[in-house]
């Protein structure tokens, strides 16, 4: 009875799944959001290319949410960031969050923009890490990666930001330190999609309602890609 149960909940689970990834169509970031700068800057990456899991790969999904066409909706709880379409629709890219990233919930504003930015530590981060330099100068071997949006509240940066990485192997898991990461190709098509003044709402921690369960998904198994 136990093995009959078992099978039921597998096969559940496949048909919850598989409809869930029919609305989604999986795509690699354009390459023409590429600058010339920038795929000379990839080409120099000494990090590991590791591809991502398939349910945090970007893709165009059906988006239930009100937000307004143009918002950006960050749900940490599953590890997604979407950019809101027209039409009930939003681009969906896998991210990796971290404990500051948990820590910020709300609505803000991406208050500044960068290409290929520095990283200053704070000194918190040089208190938990040692031996850091004041500033790290903008290149693929930044933490930072392509591209960094600063969030602002009220006209003032939260610390906050949405940018780069290069440990591309972390998407779509939280890891022990840093904000909302994405990979290098990704933040590059998001960042030519948005602009200074751009809402973006970060879901509060267990308030996650992706349509999309990836932990579900990485539990079951994955169906083919679509096209």
């Amino acid at each position: 009875m136990s093995s009959l149960k078992a099978k039921l909940g597998i096969l559940i689970a496949g048909l919850m799944l598989s409809g869930c990834m029919q609305t989604a169509t999986y795509q690699a970031a354009p390459e023409a959001t590429l600058k010339p700068a920038d795929k000379a800057q990839l080409a120099k990456a000494r990090y590991e290319k590791v591809a991502v899991a398939e349910p945090f790969r970007r893709a165009i999904v059906d988006y239930h949410r009100k937000e307004m066409p143009g918002s950006i909706v960050v749900d940490s709880d599953n590890h997604y960031l979407y950019l809101v379409q027209d039409g009930g629709k939003a681009i969906r890219y896998g991210i990796t969050v971290g404990e500051d990233a948990l820590a910020f919930s709300g609505i803000a504003k991406v208050g500044n923009m960068a290409e290929w930015p520095k990283w200053t530590p704070t000194k918190d981060i040089h208190k938990r890490i040692e031996g850091l330099p004041a500033s790290v100068p903008g290149g693929v071997d930044n933490p930072l990666g392509a591209r960094a949006l600063y969030l602002f509240q009220g006209g003032r940066d939260t610390m906050f930001r949405i940018h780069g990485t290069n440990q591309p192997e972390y998407i779509g898991a939280s890891i022990s330190s840093g904000c909302i990461r994405m990979t290098n190709e990704d933040v590059i098509d998001l960042y030519s999609r948005v602009k200074v003044g751009t809402m973006v709402v970060v879901l509060e921690p267990k308030h996650g309602d992706s349509p999309y369960n990836s932990k579900m998904a990485l539990q079951g198994g994955s169906g083919p890609m679509m096209q």
